[in-house]
Formats: structure tokens, C-alpha cells, sequence
């Protein structure tokens, strides 16, 4: 959500930084049914001194027995009553109209955010780690021989139609054991907040993420209108929503597993084999609520928690900031970490970690009160992935694939596998 009084003060610049996420300008349709709300409002007020002098004069008519004095003044009431009204009507349909606008136009990028048109614009920042090198031709995740048993893709249509999986067996166990691993990692190696959240949520709390009403063909809502939550972003960022806290409160830094939903609506024919895209996920979410002149900060330090699981984990992975024309709706800065795939040959994404600035904030009206007694102020919000479960799945498979079909797992999840370290051709662990 857009502060209307910037938009007043330079809509110049706020065009300017639409046009860096190639939008047309807006800000002269803003103002002007900005204007057309205050001037209804205006008038509105000025009708209503006028009644309440009409009021006040009506007694004293009446006192003195003038009759037509009393009677004009009755219809100069009741006449402002139906006005006021119908101005009152007319405001709100305007502070409607602009509202719904407002909430329609993305966060501004921040000022050193690369320019760009989509991902080829995007800025790699560094990297970690060094491709293997295989001796054999790499395949992707659910052609592995060990893993063909594991992951039936065609059960799960018959069951619940295209875009979703079903594991069994130690595939199962280890994407369980990667979920687990994660959330442990994040609460113990970095200091975030376990919280375990409701994945159906009311629409005013995807409003305040960003998800609606821009995006609402993509997410799945129920018949009684919860919707199911694409991601832990929306019940984590919305634990301050309508609060005002104390400063310090902050910095507040939760982390939750849950599963997520999303219908994928724009996406058709995109990383349709195995598990890349599904209707149905599971994520390790992080989410910061930071004061203003910390987020900058808050952002690098959510990145090296992201970075760090990968690390563990021994798989390569380079991190990039997008570009303007490659930012979600809500980020003001964002950055990807993608970890590389031996089966398709590339990097792809498996975290998006995103400063949000006030944008968030003030669509949920999440505010706090500055120790030195100043007046309150809007959060700053902070989300990303720690990290995907089921990308993290594929890139532990196609990264540890051995050429007889088995794959070697990484040391670190051999605690929560019972010892195990591999997993054999024939699909059992070892």
C-alpha cells in the first residue's frame, strides 16, 4: 500500500520509480480522485455548518413566533440532510475507488535495485561452492533409478490431477528429514522463532501481504472464504497486523514449516516433469519485522540464513539481486538464491529473500513506538524461503546421484535418517 501524501508531495518521482518496473505512470489518476474524495468531503463538512447554523437559528424563529422564518429553515435542515448524505456517498465511493487502485499498484523498487526487463536483468552478486563433475550424463531428480519408486507422479494426478506428487518410502523420509533439518538449523543456528501457524487464513490477511487483490487466480480459496496460504509469509507477517508495538519488541525474526498452495495459474507448461512446480509444497518460511533503518541490514542477514542451509546441505548455489522487471509484487529489494541442478544444468531459484520496507506495514497497519517517544511508526517487513523443501529435495538427489543409481546423501542428514548416508539403487537406504 502506497502513503497517498507521497503520491501528493512528488508524483513525478513516484511515476519515475514505476517506470523502473516498466509501469505507465498513474500518479495524475491517483490525485485526481484523491482530489474528487477531498472535495466531496470538503463540501460535505461545509454543508453540515451550514445545517448546524440552520439549527441553531431554528429555535430562536420558533421563540418569536415567526412562522415562514421557521418553516424555511426547516427545509434548508432537511434539504442539507439528503446533500451531506449524498456527498458522504460519493466520498467514500471515491476513497473506495482509490483504495482499490492503491492496492493494485506494486511496491516501489529501491533506488539501487538493477534496472532491468526480466531475469536476464538480474545482478549476480557471488557464489559458493563448485559444480560436481560427473563421470556419467546427470539425469533429473525423478529419472534417478532409486528414486523411480519413490515419487509417483501418476498416482498422485489419479488422485488429485496434475502438479501434485506422492512420495513413499525413504523419498518420503528424506524430504521429512530435509523439512526437519531445516527448521532446526534456522531456530538453532540462527536464532529465529519456531511458530507453528494456521494455513487457512482470512482475506483481509492476504490483503495485508499483497496476495489479493492482485493475485487472487493464483491462490486457492474454500467455500466459506478462508483462503489457503500460498506460502507461511501471510499468518508469520500478519502476527503484527493491526498492533502497534513497542521498539523494543523489534527485531522480530519467525521461521515456520508448513504447507503451501498455489494454483499456479500463470505458469501453465513451465516445470511441468517431477516436483519443480506444484500445486501442493512444503516450505521452511523466514519472516523479519525489523525497524526502518535496520531492514537493509535484516535483508543480508536473512540471506546468509538461507545461503547457510545450502551450505550444510554441500550443494553449489549462487545468489543474485532481480532486477526491476524480475521483483514480486510486495519487494521493494529482493534477493534469489539458486542452487544449481546437475539435471537440468542450471541454477534455479529455491529462495527469494525480500525487503518489503513499509509497504506491507501499511496495508496491515503495523506500527511501532519509538523509544524516544516520538510519534509511532510504520514496520518494516522482511520475508524468504529457508528453504524450499521440496526444491531442496531435488537439488540433495540430482547433486548426490551416483552412476549406478543410488545416491549419497549429505553428512548432515544423517542424524535425522538414522544413520543412514545413501540411499541404494533399489530405492532402500543404506
Amino acid at each position: 500500500m502506497h502513503d497517498i501524501r507521497r503520491i501528493r508531495t512528488d508524483p513525478e518521482g513516484f511515476d519515475g520509480a514505476l517506470a523502473r518496473r516498466g509501469l505507465e505512470p498513474i500518479a495524475h489518476a491517483v490525485l485526481a480522485i484523491d482530489a474528487e474524495r477531498r472535495k466531496k468531503i470538503h463540501s460535505a463538512e461545509t454543508a453540515q455548518a451550514e445545517r448546524n447554523a440552520a439549527s441553531a437559528a431554528i429555535g430562536e424563529a420558533k421563540s418569536k413566533g415567526d412562522q415562514a422564518e421557521f418553516e424555511r429553515l426547516r427545509s434548508i435542515i432537511a434539504g442539507k440532510r439528503e446533500q451531506i448524505s449524498d456527498l458522504e456517498n460519493e466520498a467514500n465511493a471515491a476513497k473506495t475507488k482509490l483504495e482499490e487502485i492503491l492496492l493494485g499498484i506494486p511496491n516501489l523498487p529501491a533506488s539501487d535495485v538493477p534496472v532491468g526487463d526480466d531475469e536476464s536483468g538480474n545482478l549476480e552478486i557471488r557464489r559458493w561452492g563448485e559444480p560436481r563433475k560427473f563421470d556419467f550424463e546427470p539425469a533429473p531428480h525423478h529419472e534417478i533409478p532409486s528414486v523411480r519408486t519413490g515419487m509417483d507422479l501418476e498416482t498422485a494426478a489419479r488422485i488429485s490431477g496434475s502438479r501434485f506428487m506422492l512420495l513413499s518410502g525413504a523419498i518420503a523420509k528424506l524430504h521429512r528429514a530435509i523439512a526437519q533439518f531445516m527448521i532446526d538449523f534456522q531456530v538453532e543456528e540462527n536464532g529465529l522463532t519456531e511458530v507453528w501457524v494456521p494455513v487457512l487464513v482470512r482475506e483481509e490477511s492476504m490483503v495485508g501481504t499483497g496476495q489479493l487483490p492482485k493475485f487472487a487466480q493464483d491462490c486457492y480459496r474454500t467455500a466459506e472464504g478462508y483462503w489457503l496460504v500460498p506460502t507461511a509469509e501471510v499468518p508469520l507477517t500478519n502476527i503484527v497486523g493491526g498492533r502497534i508495538v513497542e521498539e523494543g519488541y523489534l527485531p522480530r525474526r519467525y521461521c515456520a514449516h508448513t504447507q503451501c498452495f498455489r494454483s499456479e495459474a500463470g505458469a501453465a507448461g513451465r516445470d511441468t516433469a517431477g516436483m519443480l512446480r506444484q500445486h501442493q509444497f512444503e516450505k521452511v518460511e523466514m519472516v523479519s519485522i525489523a525497524k526502518p533503518s535496520e531492514s537493509s541490514a535484516e535483508l543480508d542477514r536473512m540471506t546468509r540464513c538461507a545461503e547457510s542451509v545450502l551450505e550444510r546441505l554441500e550443494i553449489p548455489y549462487r545468489t543474485v539481486v532481480l532486477c526491476t522487471g524480475d521483483m514480486g509484487f510486495s519487494a521493494a529489494k529482493t534477493h534469489d538464491v539458486e542452487v544449481w541442478l546437475p539435471g537440468q544444468g542450471a541454477y534455479r531459484e529455491i529462495s527469494s529473500v525480500s525487503v518489503c520496507g513499509d509497504f506491507q506495514a501499511r496495508r496491515m497497519n503495523a506500527r511501532f513506538r519509538p523509544a524516544s517517544g516520538g510519534p509511532v511508526e510504520f514496520v518494516h517487513t522482511l520475508n524468504g524461503s529457508g528453504l524450499a523443501v521440496g526444491r531442496t529435495l531435488i537439488a540433495v538427489l540430482e547433486n548426490g546421484q551416483k552412476a549406478d543409481g543410488g545416491v549419497a546423501l549429505p553428512k548432515v542428514l544423517a542424524s535425522y535418517l538414522g544413520g543412514k548416508t545413501a540411499i541404494l539403487p533399489s530405492g532402500e537406504f543404506a
